[in-house]
């Protein structure tokens, strides 16, 4: 292409057919002609046979396919991609319709032209079709720098000039996270730039420090009700309940440890199926499964149920092997709260492997009625801890863009896409959520103690504990903060940001270890503001 903007293969299958139109007979030059002049090559070929050999034997950059409604599109599109997989396609047709269109998303046609067309719209459809890369990567510095531009001057926070927050700042910070993963996602498969990248993370690290400082400032008024936003204690009451007592089938699914850039990932997939509403909220603190997820089910902040339901709260300890196994239980206490009675009886499962994703989905295959089925899904948190631990999968993730393509990945050939695709034959409304989020820890910070600490590298709980106060978030008075306390004056140490705690006696040995791995249980953008949308059966 150091010539040219490009080769053309011009494949004309109606020169020989008498019924063709004179579009397709007698009026190709003048478009050849004006190609030529905007700078391509083309080769015309009259024939589908003759088109394959010149595909064979030469390099073209894209193919202008021609044919009518006599010509079998489907045959000579699939011999076309037997030859060259990858090759842009762009149809011309004076046909049209329906079976055109279908042939055309079969076969990978990037853009179909009703002929006859102005020649400058075929150029246009040429120019986009070659260049859409190139037009990506140029262009997508200069739009980036135009809107962060117009952020700084906007209504949005002000992180990088000041500390001074608002009482109705969360839902700002919301507006502010979704923009920054959607140009995150913007970057992804873009191999040129890096240097906007690097702008992008500082920008991103800037916007988790200022929000990590307005979380520590605001938190224990939202735990008071002051201007709160939906916290994990909300989300059950708040987006289940209704479409419970509005007498709809609801499946509640809790994908554990699902960031807001998962969802968008996952999303895309879902259009054809669902109708989506979106939703955002908070993950109370810490943001860990044991927590934040109790908080969903019981709808209680983990002071109140450790002390109305001491039987079905389990402190971490060493012997403890699952310190969430009465979240059904907490489902029906919530359901009793609110004087919900359902028939049949509210259902509740977890998935951890294939095994119980088969028994789910038959399950779901099986129950002739569902008023409520709860399901939590562990497979996300399962791989944010085993890339922490294993090599392969750290080959395999070794960074955020990775972490979202195998999410979608995984989720487009999982048995739970097979599992909502079933709900939706079934039109049952679906509620899907997270319960926390990850972060790439990037910064190892010293703590230390004479007691016996918890063993989370994001969240801390013990006493008589020394840390790099800029690196944490202390919570000195649990009781306020609606977490359990005990006559021992336990304390709750929580990273910010990046951070992540490491004993001062073993600091570079475990640094060596967890550095840049997904954690999860502090104070960060990506463990807080979470997904909670409403899929509607199409």
């Amino acid at each position: 292409m150091d010539k040219t903007k490009g080769n053309i293969l011009w494949i004309d299958n109606a020169v020989d057919e008498p019924l063709a139109s004179p579009y397709m007979k007698s009026e190709l030059k003048p478009y050849i002609r004006f190609l030529e002049y905007q700078g391509y090559d083309v080769t015309l070929s009259e024939s589908n046979v003759e088109g394959i050999e010149l595909l064979r034997e030469n390099t073209f950059h894209v193919i202008l396919f021609c044919c009518d409604v006599l010509t079998d599109t489907g045959a000579q599109l699939s011999h076309i991609r037997s030859v060259n997989a990858h090759i842009p396609i762009i149809l011309l047709t004076n046909a049209g319709g329906q079976e055109i269109l279908a042939q055309a998303s079969l076969y990978g046609v990037d853009d179909v032209l009703i002929m006859p067309t102005n020649p400058r719209q075929m150029v246009s459809s040429l120019t986009f079709t070659l260049e859409k890369l190139w037009m990506r990567e140029t262009y997508t510095p200069q739009v980036y720098v135009e809107n962060f531009n117009k952020q700084q001057t906007s209504e949005h926070i002000q992180y990088n000039m000041d500390n001074h927050f608002h009482e109705n700042d969360w839902q700002a910070w919301i507006d502010t996270y979704i923009h920054i993963v959607e140009w995150e996602m913007k970057f992804d498969g873009l191999s040129n730039l890096d240097e906007l990248k690097a702008i992008h993370a500082r920008e991103k690290h800037e916007a988790n420090a200022a929000f990590s400082n307005y979380v520590q400032n605001t938190y224990k008024s939202w735990i008071d009700g002051e201007n709160s936003p939906t916290l994990s204690v909300d989300v059950f009451y708040k987006y289940v309940i209704p479409q419970i007592q509005i007498g709809k089938s609801v499946l509640f699914v809790v994908m554990d440890c699902m960031r807001l850039d998962h969802w968008l990932k996952i999303e895309p997939i879902l259009y054809n199926d669902f109708n989506i509403t979106k939703h955002y909220y908070y993950s109370i603190l810490p943001t860990t499964t044991h927590y934040a997820r109790n908080a969903i089910f019981s709808g209680l902040f983990p002071r109140d149920l450790a002390e109305r339901h001491p039987n079905l709260y389990a402190e971490p300890d060493e012997e403890q092997t699952s310190i969430n196994r009465f979240e059904k239980e907490l489902m029906y206490l919530q359901l009793d709260r609110h004087g919900i009675v359902l028939k049949p009886t509210p259902h509740y499962f977890k998935i951890f492997d294939a095994r119980g994703e088969n028994q789910y989905l038959q399950w779901l295959t099986d129950a002739p009625r569902i008023s409520l089925a709860a399901v939590v899904v562990d497979f996300l948190d399962m791989l944010t801890h085993l890339r922490s631990e294993v090599d392969l999968f750290q080959q395999l993730v070794p960074n955020e863009e990775a972490f979202r393509l195998l999410v979608q990945t995984w989720f487009r050939y999982s048995r739970i896409y097979e599992m909502l695709r079933l709900a939706a034959e079934r039109g049952i409304t679906i509620i899907l959520t997270s319960d926390h989020g990850s972060v790439l820890c990037q910064n190892a910070t010293k703590i230390s103690s004479r007691n016996e600490l918890s063993s989370g590298l994001r969240v801390k709980e013990g006493i008589d504990v020394s840390f790099e106060t800029e690196t944490g978030m202390l919570i000195d008075n649990p009781k306020a903060y609606q977490l359990p306390y005990d006559a021992s004056d336990k304390n709750y140490i929580l990273a910010k940001e990046d951070y992540y705690f490491v004993y001062e006696r073993q600091f570079n040995s475990y640094k060596e270890i967890f550095q840049n791995s997904f954690q999860h249980g502090g104070v960060s953008l990506e463990e807080m503001i979470l997904p909670c949308v409403i899929l509607e059966p199409k």
